[in-house]
């Protein structure tokens, strides 16, 4: 074996330890061996020198050897475990014994809410394990007996170690965790649900402000409840975006997970707008009143203006917050202290939110042709530079601006949940956590080092992109967040969680794997980068107990069966897509096959609407956007189409739900007929799956779907309005018979709310 090939094999040894998979199969069945020239772009973009391979394998196969203790141990309750172990250089090299005898030993351990308590350990309970010699020196690997009786929850241990020579001290992050995730007793045993999805920025009404707003989503949540009978309220992300069009509008594309939108703030309902004349005055003039009617009339959401009307109000009610409750310190009102206890809540994440927010506002006002901050000077592009400091302290007030929407925003939300459960649900409202973060945004600019440069996430190719997908965000740095004790990850779970009953986490592989593509290649060229996943699930299941959060992974692609397998032993819900539950041979799975412990579903925000999906919209409309590379093509997926139709026929007419006549009725195929309507939602409800998800625009038959991947301007994704109003949802004729069907069909199946038993 000649030089090279020795290095290559390091460089595999290498990636290997830094998480990156060899090989993959994509869904062809066929196995893709990933190049060494890739898995030295993906090392060199993790900070691995691979250009001495051999030295940087020897540095990172010593650093368990050379720091006292792991970082961070996340653990499961009942299953802690017998030892505690640490390394130490031992330069002398004098016996194990002798040496073990002049150990000293102490672990101070910090609990949540409790004092701290110390354990001094005697010379009998330090063990010695084994030894390795490095650079000359000898490390000695030890261990204690581990803590007994610890709680599940967040600890610090604070391990000191007195050898004869040197005194040695780490602090150890230490997450006990229950087995496994929330589940609400309304779905335990027997219990089954069911739930209605929208996305909250298409809801319309005679009083929003061109936008569907959380004063909406009260009276959505009403209706739901009151008229289907449903428990689960879903929606759309509602991270902070910059609302720019077309570009910055996608809810999966945010500029932070950590912080909401508040374009979705119903302000003439905020308590300090009613004390805000100068707010009153602007909203009831004339010009706003047209602006606001055009907004309302358009049948797109325009997210640009409505934002920026609703910052020019919020900006004045924010002043008449700021001189009723806030000027008068030290005697600031019972609500100046509320905002207090918010901030002080919320720490440091909420500072470099709003701190983001205020610079950029201030730059694209000096420049407006800066949209981004890798744009600003360089000093303020770090943001723990001096200038990023005084910037600050001199700009306190839109920093404190920007936090006071938030507080706004989250007051709203628990106003919407706490509406749902005194209702009557016992989930209410359903979040969706999106998989990644704009690189110009928020999140990338104030956590930079717990993002992967010089990468992008994607996608192998398969049947839907033939040359594999680059979605344009930066993968997580697995490392940084472990050092860190998963802090980043835990608020980004916590957060999410907040006022609601169940979180959707979109692309949950990536608690397992991502699809790397390094800078200057394309997607064909990628490889997967694992993740330390039994810590992340360990930790879910933690925040979902805290909580009270049923979790649900979404799971689709190629998923393999252990991935799933170990999902559900951690008590995450499976995401089950009526389109794609198949066999091997293409036929569609009975009612029975779906998992208990599982949402299901008829599609996603990516897919067709069931109408669309019935009369092949959805493929004429790809054909318009030119995503088909011939008319063969086209013809091909019409044909597909058309044999879907017939196998998703033929199990209704088995499973009982649709009649042998309507089978052989042509009719049938050519559109969604009531009686097929009927029958793919009966077939739904009729699984063992505990939720059953529908689609506002599922349960109207609307034919538009909210995105069409592979398109930005091309296309009106996330703009598109709901087919009927808040007011029309309660009182119209015309959708009275869809109400009655579902709640029916929901009554009869033992999910309704107020179904009797």
């Amino acid at each position: 074996m000649n030089m090279g090939e020795q290095d290559q094999e390091i460089i595999t040894r290498l990636a290997s330890l830094c998480g990156i998979q060899r090989s993959y199969w994509d869904i062809w069945g066929n196995v893709h061996e990933i190049q060494v020239e890739t898995l030295q772009k993906l090392l060199a973009a993790i900070g691995v020198d691979a250009s001495e391979p051999a030295k940087t394998l020897e540095r990172l196969e010593r650093l368990s050897w050379t720091r006292l203790a792991e970082p961070v141990l996340v653990e499961t309750i009942g299953r802690l475990p017998e030892y505690l172990r640490f390394q130490l250089p031992n330069p002398t090299g004098d016996n194990d014994e002798q040496f073990a005898e002049e150990l000293q030993v102490e672990l101070t351990i910090e609990a949540e809410n409790t004092a701290s308590t110390v354990h001094s350990y005697a010379p009998e309970q330090i063990t010695f394990n084994k030894a390795r010699r490095i650079d000359g020196i000898l490390y000695g690997r030890w261990s204690v007996p581990f803590p007994g009786g610890l709680p599940v929850g967040y600890h610090r241990f604070k391990l000191s170690v007195i050898s004869p020579r040197q005194e040695h001290k780490q602090s150890i992050a230490v997450i006990v965790c229950p087995a496994q995730a929330y589940l609400p007793p309304s779905l335990r045993e027997n219990g089954k649900r069911a739930g209605i999805a929208i996305s909250l920025y298409s809801l319309r009404s005679q009083r929003n402000w061109g936008i569907g707003d959380l004063g909406d989503l009260k009276e959505f949540v009403r209706w739901a409840i009151e008229f289907l009978h449903v428990d689960v309220i879903g929606l759309n992300p509602l991270h902070a975006i910059s609302n720019r069009q077309p570009y910055n509008i996608s809810p999966y594309f945010p500029s932070s997970r950590f912080y909401r939108n508040f374009i979705y703030l119903d302000i003439e309902a905020m308590e300090d707008y009613h004390s805000c004349p100068e707010a009153q005055d602007l909203v009831q003039n004339e010009k706003t009143k047209k602006l606001l009617e055009r907004l309302r009339g358009s049948t797109l959401v325009q997210y640009e203006q409505v934002a920026a009307l609703k910052i020019q109000v919020l900006e004045r009610v924010f002043q008449a917050f700021l001189q009723r409750h806030w000027d008068r310190k030290p005697k600031r009102t019972e609500r100046g202290k509320q905002f207090e206890a918010y901030m002080e809540q919320e720490g440091y994440m909420l500072d470099e939110f709003a701190t983001f927010c205020a610079l950029e506002v201030f730059f694209h006002n000096r420049n407006p042709n800066v949209w981004v901050w890798h744009q600003w000077p360089e000093p303020f592009q770090d943001p723990h530079s001096m200038e990023t400091e005084r910037f600050r302290q001199t700009h306190w007030e839109p920093i404190l601006f920007y936090k006071y929407l938030q507080w706004q925003v989250e007051i709203q939300l628990q106003e919407a949940q706490d509406l749902a459960t005194s209702l009557g649900s016992s989930i209410g409202l359903y979040h969706d956590l999106a998989l990644g973060v704009d690189p110009s945004g928020a999140d990338s600019w104030a956590f930079g080092d717990f993002f992967v440069k010089g990468v992008r996430v994607g996608a192998p190719p398969d049947d839907f992109a033939l040359e594999g997908q680059d979605w344009g965000f930066y993968p997580p740095n697995r490392e940084n967040y472990r050092d860190h004790g998963y802090e980043l990850f835990i608020q980004e779970i916590r957060r999410n969680c907040r006022a609601g009953g169940a979180l959707r986490i979109d692309h949950i592989m990536k608690f397992f794997r991502l699809y790397w593509i390094a800078e200057g290649q394309s997607a064909a060229e990628g490889a997967y980068v694992e993740n330390y996943y039994q810590d992340l699930l360990q930790i879910l299941t933690l925040e979902s107990d805290r909580t009270k959060t049923l979790i649900i992974g979404e799971d689709l692609g190629t998923v393999p069966p252990e991935v799933r397998e170990t999902l559900q032993s951690f008590g995450v819900f499976s995401y089950r897509i009526f389109y794609f539950e198949r066999d091997e041979q293409g036929v569609f799975n009975d009612a029975e096959v779906y998992p208990q412990y599982a949402l299901a579903a008829v599609n996603t925000h990516d897919l067709p609407t069931m109408a669309a999906f019935w009369t092949a919209d959805d493929i004429l409309l790809r054909n318009q956007l030119g995503q088909f590379p011939s008319q063969q093509e086209v013809e091909a997926a019409l044909t597909r189409r058309r044999e879907e139709k017939d196998r998703i026929v033929q199990r209704l007419v088995a499973s009982g739900f649709l009649s042998e006549e309507s089978a052989r009725d042509e009719q049938t195929y050519a559109e969604l007929t009531d009686e097929l309507h009927e029958a793919i939602l009966g077939f739904l409800l009729s699984t063992p799956a505990k939720l059953v998800i529908l689609t506002q625009e599922d349960l109207f038959r609307e034919i538009k779907q909210h995105n069409v991947p592979g398109t930005v301007s091309e296309y009106p994704n996330w703009s598109i309005k709901m087919k009927y109003s808040l007011e029309q949802l309660s009182r119209d004729a015309e959708i009275e018979g869809y109400i009655r069907l579902f709640r029916g069909l929901v009554d009869s199946s033992g999910r309704g709310l107020f179904a009797p038993a």
